[in-house]
């Protein structure tokens, strides 16, 4: 292939038809890292093109050469300046740029030479840098309620274009209200790069709710994601205008507890020392914001107060109260009535409140406080009373036990269920517990547990013959005996058979008395009636009068009425 001189392109350039693309492009690229710049955009083919040519604009309208590119040849570089060994051409005959300037902000054009036709695209190059950090500096020790101060400085160094700061609090931008915000921004170029450092100044009047509040700064830069500084948490230091006195004990605090005594102030910083005003006594309490009462009584209880040392016009008081619980029972301990005597039971409370009583007989709850005219043997057990007042509580008891000789109170006899035996039965009452013996000796004795004083003996007898049995029941106080008729079985027997006889002649007599009343009736009212009839046709005939025969009738209706009674009988 024919390959053109220098001279050749030299009279191209000048005889040629120069046409420059309309429009420009422009490039972004970052600063330090290669750029790439663009030629046509594909709009000649590679294979049309003859001479390609990069320059850039120096300023003033003067141009500069970078490089040159002939087709089938390599590429010539020109440039001595700055440009030395950072530009190179891609096989797109895109332009390289290596360790990108903010100098490198101007006018690349490439001129493409294809044909008889010379064409350039020019390319504007803009550089970007983002800040290399962001941090809060100059902070502020602490931050006075109420009052404008200093927080900080927020700055982003070297970036370009400079950086705009944000500030925030609790991740919420500030904004500048000239009252209790102020920021002010500044930024200085460095003369040798040409990079921005932007210093941002929050000044700020914070109050209690930025207690552990976050403060930060951010920016956004153009070619990244945005940059924030760590966050800065600040004192927030004010006088105080609360206090406090809280009272640590334990619910319910009683006799012989401890309390504790505590001022809370919330200045910030908070009072390290305090005046306790207790019931009259001042105690002053310095690096410390308690004071402990111990061993307290029921006279603990009252007001107490706590003031600041310095302003003791500033004070908090609570009221202290000791509960106190005690009781009195009598008797008390172990109780020895004999039976039928008099226990008087009586219970004193001396409370700091409202008190419940409850009454329980081994551990069984009794509906009402027990009370003793009399005492029986079923009275005897274990008394406890249980004295509440709310959370507080006293406990007392006393054992009581009845005493005296022993009685039998019934001695019963029963036949067996298959009718081979008969059951005698004693019971009896008595304290301490009776011993209980029979005149006979049984078998399958039987004893009911003692309880209330309380005791049934049972044995089991085969009588041969009618007999007497004691039953005899004693203890160290005294004895009592019973004596009861038992029947042989065999009498038993002949007895039961007499009675069904004697029953069957009894019904009989009676159903045959029964029987001769109502004829008898019958009778009798037969003859009455015929002797009416006689009587009547008698006064007919003789003309007699009938009174005498009316009183005749009366006699014989109470003849029959009294016969009609006794057949009713």
């Amino acid at each position: 292939m024919h390959l053109l001189s220098a001279s050749c392109v030299c009279a191209l350039l000048i005889t040629a038809l120069l046409r420059q693309v309309s429009g420009l492009d422009t490039v972004s690229g970052l600063y330090g890292e290669t750029l790439e710049i663009p030629c046509n955009n594909g709009a000649i083919k590679a294979e049309d093109i003859l001479i390609t040519k990069w320059k850039y604009d120096k300023g003033e309208g003067l141009p500069g050469d970078l490089l040159v590119k002939q087709k089938n040849q390599n590429v010539s570089i020109s440039p001595t300046d700055e440009y030395k060994g950072r530009v190179s051409m891609a096989a797109n005959s895109s332009l390289l740029l290596s360790a990108a300037k903010l100098t490198d902000q101007r006018t690349f054009t490439c001129m493409v030479v294809a044909g008889a036709d010379i064409t350039e695209y020019p390319v504007n190059v803009v550089i970007y840098k983002k800040p290399t950090s962001l941090e809060i500096s100059d902070k502020a020790e602490e931050l006075e309620i109420g009052k404008l101060t200093k927080l900080g400085t927020c700055v982003a160094q070297a970036a370009n274009p400079a950086a705009n700061i944000t500030w925030l609090k609790n991740n919420k931008p500030l904004v500048a209200d000239g009252k209790g915000i102020s920021i002010q921004a500044e930024v200085l170029v460095d003369p040798v790069t040409g990079l921005s450092t932007t210093s941002s100044v929050l000044e700020y009047s914070a109050g209690k709710e930025d207690e552990d509040a976050q403060f930060t700064c951010s920016t956004q830069h153009a070619m990244g994601a945005e940059l924030v500084s760590s966050p800065v948490i600040f004192t927030i230091t004010y006088s105080t205008e609360n206090i406090v006195l809280q009272v640590i004990a334990q619910d319910p605090l009683v006799e012989g507890d401890n309390v504790t005594l505590k001022c809370v102030a919330d200045g910030n910083p908070a009072p390290t020392s305090f005046n306790f005003h207790l019931k009259g006594e001042l105690v002053k309490v310095e690096n410390a914001d308690t004071y402990t009462i111990t061993n307290v009584s029921r006279d603990t209880t009252g007001e107490y107060k706590c003031s600041l040392i310095d302003d003791p016009t500033m004070e908090a008081s609570k009221d202290v109260t000791v509960k106190y619980l005690d009781i009195n029972l009598s008797p008390s301990g172990n109780i020895v009535k004999s039976a039928g005597e008099t226990l008087e039971v009586t219970l004193r409370a001396d409370a700091s409140g409202e008190t419940k009583v409850s009454w329980t007989k081994d551990n069984v709850k009794l509906d009402k406080e027990p009370k003793f005219p009399k005492v029986t043997y079923s009275d005897s057990g274990r008394y406890e009373c249980d004295v509440t007042m709310g959370l507080l509580s006293r406990k007392a008891s006393f054992e009581l036990v009845v005493e005296g000789a022993p009685v039998i109170r019934q001695l019963s006899k029963q036949r067996g269920e298959d009718g081979t035996h008969k059951v005698l039965i004693c019971e009896a009452e008595g304290s301490p517990k009776p011993a209980v013996s029979w005149s006979i000796n049984g078998t399958s004795l039987d004893e009911s547990p003692f309880v209330n004083g309380k005791i049934t003996h049972k044995i089991t007898v085969v009588p041969t013959a009618n007999l007497t049995v004691s039953c005899t029941v004693s203890n160290e106080f005294g004895a009592d005996t019973r004596a009861i008729n038992v029947s042989s079985l065999f009498e038993d027997v002949r007895v039961d058979k007499q009675d069904q006889l004697d029953d069957s002649d009894q019904t009989k007599m009676v159903v045959g008395v029964v029987v001769g009343l109502l004829v008898a009736t019958v009778v009798v009212g037969l003859a009455y009636w015929v002797y009416m009839k006689r009587s009547k046709q008698g006064s007919w005939k003789t003309g007699e009068k009938e009174n005498g025969s009316s009183e005749e009738e009366k006699k014989l209706e109470e003849k029959v009425e009294e016969n009609s009674q006794k057949a009713e009988v």
